[in-house]
Formats: structure tokens, sequence, C-alpha cells
């Protein structure tokens, strides 16, 4: 399949990595292309504009933020370089009502749209490990499904509106924050009390919470081990704010979504906005003992 992707950043590459490797042919739009040098060696295409990427049937961005979407895609003439019949795969974890905006923008075009957030840090991507949440028509699906196939475990079809998924998604970044602030909390006690951090992961996630995840945060809490980070800790705090907007124009209260909020400003205060966004933990954990 003729692919054009948007964002090549640290989830994009290894995800076109995982293109590459099936046999599609993909062109590839970066706003710095000197990121993309490694992937044109790997038999990648670099194309010098978001339009000339979106010529394919299939053309997925994968970007950083609301702003970065609107530039790239929105106002980057992207809707009108698509062909007849051609649809967009945002991954992108983004607002939800940009989600609607981009739904509607690509209504008027009559151009196909799936919103695809993902589940997964950059090593599940490379490893085509992605758990993928899925929304659109059930055609537009279809189109998209090659792209799933190569780069995700378990795709979760969520239904025809493309709200849905960035939904889900928020709602799963913010239960790791609130985790990860639970971790935070945990550590301050246990070590109170004379019991190591690495002790109480280890008994935690061997009993009550066997989960992965809980595995994996909890030991970089624990270890303290935020750099390099996998997915920035500026990018949580976007996130935190991007669930708390959709609870407003919901009117749904989340005192949780609130603190963590709070807690992720705190690390930014203090210079951690390019840790691990596990780096949240350790607010409270400094906190309950007088550090800062």
């Amino acid at each position: 399949m003729d692919i054009g992707f948007i964002g090549a950043g640290a989830m994009g590459v290894p995800m076109i990595r995982r293109l590459l490797a099936a046999g599609h042919k993909v062109r590839v739009y970066n706003r710095t292309p000197h990121r993309l040098h490694t992937l044109v060696e790997e038999g990648a295409v670099s194309v010098d504009s978001p339009a000339a990427a979106a010529t394919s049937p299939v053309t997925v961005s994968m970007l950083a933020d609301d702003d970065a979407v609107n530039a790239t895609v929105l106002d980057a003439g992207v809707l009108d370089a698509m062909p007849q019949g051609a649809v967009h795969v945002c991954m992108a974890t983004i607002s939800v009502s940009l989600a609607a905006q981009m739904r509607d923008a690509h209504a008027r075009h009559r151009r196909g749209f799936v919103s695809a957030p993902v589940f997964g840090r950059p090593a599940a991507a490379a490893a085509g490990k992605l758990f993928i949440l899925a929304a659109g028509t059930a055609a537009d699906l279809q189109v998209a499904a090659p792209v799933f196939e190569a780069v995700g475990q378990k795709t979760f079809e969520l239904g025809a509106d493309p709200v849905a998924a960035n939904v889900v998604k928020l709602c799963g970044n913010l239960s790791v924050a609130v985790m990860n602030e639970t971790w935070g909390e945990l550590f301050a006690l246990a070590g109170a009390h004379g019991v190591a951090a690495q002790q109480l992961v280890d008994v935690l996630t061997g009993s009550i919470y066997p989960a992965p995840i809980y595995r994996l945060y909890g030991d970089l809490i624990a270890q303290e081990a935020y750099s390099p980070p996998a997915f920035p800790l500026r990018l949580g705090l976007k996130d935190a704010k991007l669930a708390l907007g959709a609870a407003d124009s919901a009117h749904v209260a989340l005192p949780l979504a609130s603190l963590v909020r709070d807690q992720y400003l705190k690390a930014v205060a203090r210079g951690w906005s390019n840790l691990d966004w596990a780096a949240l933990g350790q607010v409270s954990r400094e906190d309950a003992v007088g550090e800062s």
C-alpha cells in the first residue's frame, strides 16, 4: 500500500519502520527534515510538504498536540490534497473539540477520517505492539486496517464517531497519571516506615496489581529512572488539561484530574518538563518528606 505519513517524532519513526518492514511504500513529511535521513536510507521517501504526503490512499498523522495538528493538517492543505476515496488516520492524542472539528472538516471535503490514538511507548511501537483505539465508519476502518496490522497488536473499534477514540485515549492517559500519583504517595508512606520502594513494587505487582503497566511505572518511579523520557512530562500535563477540557464541555467533575494537573504543574516548576511523565510520582514522593 502507498501510505503518506506526517510526523517523524519519537512515536512516528518506529511506526514508519514497521510500515516499511511490512512492505508498504511510505512517503514522509516532518517539520524538521533532518530527522528523515535514516528513514530514507531504510526505504522511506521524503516529501517537502504535508500536502505531498497526503496524495496517498491512506495518510497517517502522528503529531504532538492540537497546535501541531492544526498547523500541519488543517492549515496545510492536506484535505484538499487527499484523493477521492482516501482516508486520513489521525493517531495523535488531541482534544475532543479538535477531534470533532477534524471529523466535520473531513466530512465537508468528503474525505474519510479515522481517529486512532494508541496506548504504548516508543518501544512498543518498534515491536508492533501498540494498542490502537480506532473510530470511524466501517469502510474507513477497513482501508486503515493494514496500517493497524503493521504497528499494533490489537485494535479496539469504538464506533462510527471518530471522537469516541479520543475520549477513550484521554481516559487511559488520565488513569496512568493517577496511577503514578498513587505510586508516589505509596512510596512516601512505605519509605517513612523503612520499606524500600522496589520491595513495595515487587509485592503489589506480584499480588493485587499484576498488570504490566503497574510494574513498568512502579519500577520507573522506584528507581527514579526518568531520563531519557519515552513520553515527556510536558505532554502528560497537556493530556491532563485535555481531559479536564473534555470534562468541562460535558459538565463532568474530575477531582483526580485536577489533582494530577496541579502535580504536573509543580513538576514543570521544578524544571522537569523533559523528564519522563512517570516523574509525576516524584512530586508526592519528595513533598511527603519535605524535599523540593
